[in-house]
C-alpha cells in the first residue's frame, strides 16, 4: 500500500514538473532582420542567451500563460506573452532612443539619461559599433564637450571643461569602479591600462565638478568605463587590426593591434573572463624646432644658425643659458654686449636621443565572478589588470617610457543596494628617462657649461668670428650622434638615476584604496533614494629621490571621505530633487566639504522634456608630486610646498650660509623683482604659502528632450550651460632665497631719516625709509649667495569659466543616423600674481562635431563618417606655451558583416584629406591613420 502511494506521489510530481517546465524556442533579430547574438531571454529567475543564429531555448518555470522578456544593452526591452508550447516566437530588438539609455554615474543609481540631474555624455554598444576612430577610446572625442589630448600614438588624455594638459589630475577615470590613475603621478595614462574594444560595454562621462559623490580630483569631471559581465556576455571574441600611419617626418609606418576576449558561464553561480590585447606602432615623430623664450617659455622665431639663445622645443641640452653681458667689464666700449644677451649651447634633437620611435602596449585582465544565489542579488568579483610596454609622454619635459608596468587587483562584493570594494594599484617606471636631462648631461660629459661658454666667448669676441664659427669652435669636442662614444655615454646617462647625475627615473609607487556605498531605498519602502558611502586611500610613493623628496625619508599620505545623498520625486514624478554632501580629509590639508543640489522637472504628457538645474562643487588635492617635489634642474630647484616636504629641506653651504624649507616660504623674494628690470617693482617679498587644494563651484542649467518630428522619427535635443568659479589654482612661482639674513615685507613702518640712514650704513637695503633687506641679506644678493626655487603653490588670482553646449541626434531618410553638436567655452581672470600666473585652459572656444552614417545601407553593409572642427587656442604647460592652430578632422569607415562567420570587416581612416596638426607644441604632428579590422564573434 505504501509502495503504491509513493509511486503515485512520484508520478504526480513528475507530471507537475513536466507541466511547469515547458520548453519553448524562438529567434531574436535586430531591426535589419539580422540574427541577434547575445540577447538575454528571461522568465522569472531563469534566463538564457540567444546564440549566433539568434536562436534560443528556455525552460519555463511558471505555468502557461506566462511572459518572457528579451533584452540587450542599448536596445529596447520586448515582452512576449507565451500561451502555447508550440507558439512561434520571433522577436525584433530595436535600438534604444539615446534618452532611454540608463546611466549610473550621475547619481550612483540607475536612471534614464534624460532624467540625469547633471549633464551626462554616454557611449554605448550601438555608438561603439558606429565609431569611425581606431578604437572606442579614440572615438570619445566625438562626444559633445569632450576633448582628447594625444601626446603619442598610445597616450590619449580625456578632459572636459578645460584646465588640463597631458598631466590631467583634475579628471578621474574609473574602470569598473577602479581609479586608473598612476600612483606616482595621480592622473590616468589614458587607455594604456584600460579596456579593450572587445570588453567595453559603455562609457559615461560627467563633465564638470563631481566631488560630491566621487571625492578628490573629480574637479573637471569623471569618466566611468563599464566592462562586460561574463554572466551576460559569453564566448570567445577576437579583433585583428592592421594598418599604417602617414606623417611627413616619420613616413609611412605599419601598425597592428590584436585583442582576444574569452568569457564562460560555468553555471548560474560562477563565470569568468580573460582579456588580452596588444598593439605595436610607430610614434608620431616630434620635430617641433621652434624657439622658446627664456623667461616665459613662449614660442618665438629663431633657429640655431641665427639665434645665440636658441632653445628648440624638441631639442634637449640647450636649456642652460648664460648672460654674455656679464663679461662687459673685460671688453672695450666698442664691443660692449647688450644687457640680457643670452647664450645657450647646442642641443640634441629628440630623434638623436631615443633608440626607436616604436610604441607598444600589452594589456591583460582577468576576473572571477561568483553569485551565491544564482542571480544578480549578490555578486563577488575578483579582478586583476596589468599593462606594460613602451611609450612617449610629455609633462614638465619629454619622457621616454621604456618597459613600464601598471597593475591593479580588486575584490568587490555588490548587490542591488550596495557595493564594497578594495583594490591595490602599483606601477614601475622600468627603464624610463628624461630627454631634457639626457641632453644636458651629454653636453656636460664632453665640456662643462662654464668651459663651453668661455670657449664661445673667447673665440667669438677675441678673434672676431661669427656666431656660427664661435659655436663650432666651442662644439669642437661635441659627442656626435651615432658614434660609439655618443652611444656609450648616452646609455650610461639614461641608465643612471637623476639623483646620481643621470636621467633615469625610478618609480615603484603604489596606493591602496577602499570604498563602499549603501542605498536605503528598499528599507524605506521606496520612499526615496537615500545613500551613504565613503572611501579611504593610502599612497606609498617610492622614487628614491628622482621625482619626490623621498631619498632619505619615505612618504606616506592617507586620505578619506564620507558622503550622503537623498533623491526623491514629487508631483506625479515630474519633480525630482537631489541633494548631496561629502566630507574629505587628507593628512596634509584641512577637511573639505563638497555639497551638491540639483532639481529636475519633466514637461509634457509623456514627460520627455526635462529641465534641470544644479549647484555643484569640486576640489582637487595637489598631486603627490606637487606636494613632495624636489628636483634640481641645473638652473633652479623645483619644490613642492606641503609643510611636510618643506620640513625635509635644508641646504648647508658652510660658514653659516644655509637655506631651509621655511626660508623658501617666509624669507624669499619674487625672482623677477630682483633680476627683471621690466617687472615694475623691486625686491618684492613673496607672500605665497604652503600648497592647498583647488576648489571649484559651478552652477549649471540645461534641457534634454525628445521632440517628435513625424510618426517615424524623433529628435533628441540636449542643451546645457554652466558658469564656474575657481580658487587656489596650483601653479609655480619663481622665488629666490638669500643664504644669509632676513627679508622684511614691504610696508613695514617707515623709520626716521636718521634710523634709516643708520640701517643703510650697516649694509641694509632701505627703500623710502623702509628696511627691505637686512645687512646680511643685502650682502647675499649683492654677492650672488642666493638659491633660486620654482615653488609649487596656489595662485592668488580667481578664475571664472563658462560655456554652453548644444547637441542633437536623429534619423534622416528613415535609417540614416545623424548627430551634430556645438560647444563654446572660455574663461576670465584678474591677475593677482604679478603676471606669473596663466591658467592652463588649453581648450578651444568653439568646437563643432558631426556624425552621419547608416548601419545597413544595403544588406550587411554599413558606413559612418564623423567630422570635427575647432578654432585655434592657446596652450599653456610647464614644458612650453604657444598657439595651437585651428583644424578640421574627418574620419570615416565602411563595414561589412559576414553572419555565416559571425564576423565583421571594417576599413577606415582618420584625419582623411586633412593636413598634419599639433595637439600641443612639442608633440609629434598627427598625420593620417588607415586601418582594416576583422572582428569575430563580438
Amino acid at each position: 500500500m505504501v509502495k503504491k502511494q509513493l509511486t503515485l506521489i512520484v508520478f504526480t510530481l513528475l507530471a507537475i514538473t513536466s507541466i511547469a517546465q515547458v520548453k519553448i524556442s524562438g529567434t531574436v533579430y535586430d531591426e535589419y532582420l539580422e540574427p541577434f547574438y547575445g540577447a538575454k531571454i528571461t522568465e522569472g529567475s531563469n534566463f538564457t542567451l540567444s546564440d549566433t543564429s539568434g536562436e534560443f531555448t528556455i525552460n519555463l518555470v511558471s505555468n502557461l500563460p506566462s511572459t518572457i522578456t528579451v533584452s540587450a544593452f542599448g536596445y529596447r526591452t520586448e515582452v512576449v506573452e507565451i500561451t502555447s508550447p508550440d507558439q512561434e516566437i520571433n522577436v525584433i530588438l530595436k535600438e534604444n532612443f539615446l534618452l532611454d539609455q540608463v546611466v549610473i554615474s550621475a547619481s550612483r543609481v540607475p536612471e534614464r539619461i534624460i532624467e540625469s540631474p547633471v549633464t551626462v555624455e554616454r557611449l554605448g554598444l550601438s555608438e561603439i559599433r558606429r565609431n569611425t576612430s581606431n578604437s572606442f577610446y579614440d572615438g570619445l572625442t566625438n562626444l559633445k564637450g569632450i576633448n582628447s589630448n594625444e601626446t603619442s600614438y598610445g597616450f590619449k588624455s580625456i578632459n572636459t571643461r578645460g584646465f588640463a594638459d597631458f598631466s590631467n589630475s583634475r579628471f578621474v577615470q574609473l574602470v569598473d569602479g577602479m581609479d586608473t590613475a598612476a600612483p606616482a603621478l595621480n592622473f590616468s595614462a589614458g587607455n594604456l591600462s584600460g579596456v579593450s574594444d572587445l570588453d567595453i560595454q559603455s562609457v559615461e562621462i560627467l563633465p564638470g565638478a563631481s566631488s560630491a559623490l566621487y571625492g578628490a580630483n573629480a574637479y573637471n569631471g569623471i569618466m566611468i568605463l563599464n566592462t562586460k559581465n561574463p554572466f551576460d556576455f559569453t564566448g570567445i571574441s577576437t579583433i585583428f587590426k592592421a594598418g599604417a600611419t602617414q606623417q611627413e617626418a616619420g613616413g609611412l609606418n605599419a601598425f597592428y593591434d590584436l585583442s582576444l576576449r574569452m568569457a564562460y558561464r560555468f553555471s548560474d553561480a560562477f563565470a569568468a573572463k580573460v582579456n588580452v590585447s596588444y598593439f605595436d606602432a610607430e610614434e608620431w615623430h616630434a620635430t617641433d624646432f621652434r624657439n622658446r623664450e627664456v623667461d616665459t617659455n613662449e614660442l618665438i622665431e629663431g633657429n640655431i644658425e641665427s639665434t645665440v639663445n636658441y632653445d628648440g622645443v624638441n631639442t634637449y641640452g640647450d636649456e642652460l643659458f648664460y648672460d654674455l653681458s656679464l663679461n662687459n667689464q673685460s671688453l672695450p666700449p666698442t664691443h660692449q654686449i647688450p644687457v640680457g644677451t643670452l647664450l645657450r649651447r647646442t642641443g640634441y634633437t629628440e630623434r638623436e636621443l631615443i633608440d626607436t620611435y616604436r610604441s607598444n602596449n600589452l594589456k591583460f585582465s582577468g576576473s572571477l565572478h561568483y553569485r551565491p544565489f544564482k542571480d544578480d542579488r549578490l555578486e563577488v568579483q575578483f579582478t586583476s589588470r596589468l599593462a606594460m610596454g613602451d611609450n612617449t609622454f610629455q609633462g614638465t619635459s619629454r619622457y621616454l617610457q621604456r618597459n613600464y608596468y601598471i597593475g591593479q587587483s580588486k575584490l568587490e562584493v555588490k548587490g542591488k543596494n550596495f557595493y564594497v570594494r578594495g583594490y591595490y594599484t602599483r606601477n614601475d617606471a622600468g627603464n624610463s628617462y628624461d630627454l631634457t636631462r639626457s641632453g644636458v648631461m651629454l653636453n656636460e660629459a664632453y665640456s662643462p657649461f662654464r668651459t663651453w661658454v668661455e670657449d664661445f666667448f673667447t673665440t667669438r669676441y677675441g678673434q672676431g668670428l661669427s656666431i656660427q664659427e664661435a659655436r663650432a669652435y666651442a662644439d669642437r669636442n661635441r659627442l656626435q650622434p651615432g658614434t660609439e662614444a655618443f652611444n656609450t655615454t648616452l646609455n650610461t646617462i639614461k641608465t643612471t638615476l637623476i639623483t646620481e647625475g643621470g636621467s633615469a627615473i625610478y618609480d615603484r609607487s603604489a596606493y591602496t584604496h577602499a570604498d563602499g556605498n549603501y542605498n536605503f531605498k528598499s528599507l524605506l519602502n521606496d520612499w526615496a533614494d537615500v545613500q551613504i558611502g565613503g572611501s579611504y586611500r593610502k599612497y606609498s610613493p617610492d622614487s628614491q629621490g628622482t621625482i619626490f623628496n623621498d631619498a632619505n625619508e619615505p612618504i606616506r599620505v592617507e586620505e578619506y571621505g564620507i558622503y550622503s545623498q537623498i533623491q526623491k520625486k514629487f508631483l506625479d514624478d515630474r519633480l525630482k530633487l537631489t541633494g548631496s554632501v561629502r566630507y574629505d580629509k587628507s593628512q596634509n590639508f584641512d577637511g573639505n566639504f563638497s555639497p551638491r543640489f540639483a532639481v529636475n522637472y519633466a514637461l509634457g504628457e509623456s514627460k520627455t522634456h526635462i529641465l534641470r538645474a544644479s549647484y555643484q562643487t569640486g576640489f582637487r588635492n595637489p598631486t603627490i608630486q606637487e606636494q613632495y617635489l624636489l628636483i634640481n634642474t641645473g638652473t633652479k630647484t623645483n619644490v613642492g610646498s606641503t609643510k611636510d616636504n618643506l620640513r625635509r629641506i635644508f641646504y648647508d653651504y658652510g660658514n653659516g650660509f644655509e637655506v631651509s624649507g621655511d626660508d623658501i616660504i617666509n624669507n624669499s623674494l619674487l625672482t623677477r623683482s630682483v633680476y627683471d628690470a621690466n617687472f615694475g617693482q623691486s625686491n618684492v617679498k613673496s607672500d605665497y604659502k604652503e600648497i592647498q587644494p583647488e576648489v571649484v563651484q559651478t552652477i549649471e542649467a540645461g534641457y534634454r528632450g525628445l521632440i517628435r518630428l513625424n510618426n517615424n522619427n524623433n529628435l533628441d535635443l540636449d542643451i546645457n550651460g554652466f558658469v564656474s568659479r575657481h580658487t587656489d589654482f596650483v601653479f609655480a612661482q619663481d622665488v629666490v632665497v638669500p643664504m644669509l639674513g632676513e627679508i622684511y615685507p614691504n610696508g613695514n613702518q617707515a623709520l626716521s631719516d636718521a634710523d634709516a640712514a643708520q640701517a643703510q650704513s650697516q649694509g641694509a637695503l632701505v627703500v623710502n625709509n623702509v628696511v627691505v633687506l637686512s645687512p646680511n641679506a643685502n650682502y647675499s644678493f649683492s654677492q650672488g649667495f642666493v638659491q633660486e626655487f620654482f615653488l609649487t603653490t596656489n595662485a592668488n588670482s580667481i578664475v571664472h569659466s563658462y560655456g554652453i553646449g548644444v547637441g542633437l541626434h536623429t534619423k534622416l531618410f528613415k535609417n540614416y543616423d545623424f548627430g551634430l553638436n556645438y560647444n563654446y567655452m572660455d574663461f576670465t581672470f584678474d591677475d593677482e600674481d604679478y603676471g606669473s600666473f596663466e591658467p592652463n585652459f588649453n581648450t578651444p572656444k568653439h568646437t563643432v562635431k558631426a556624425q552621419f552614417g547608416n548601419e545597413n545601407l544595403f544588406k550587411n553593409f554599413g558606413f559612418n563618417v564623423s567630422a570635427r572642427w575647432q578654432d585655434e587656442f592657446r596652450w599653456v604647460s610647464p614644458f612650453v606655451r604657444g598657439t595651437v592652430d585651428a583644424r578640421t578632422v574627418i574620419d570615416a569607415q565602411v563595414n561589412y558583416r559576414i553572419p555565416s562567420f559571425k564576423s565583421k570587416l571594417k576599413i577606415g581612416g582618420t584625419n582623411l584629406f586633412g593636413k598634419e596638426y599639433f595637439v600641443a607644441p612639442g608633440t609629434g604632428q598627427i598625420g593620417q591613420l588607415y586601418y582594416i579590422s576583422w572582428t569575430i564573434n563580438n
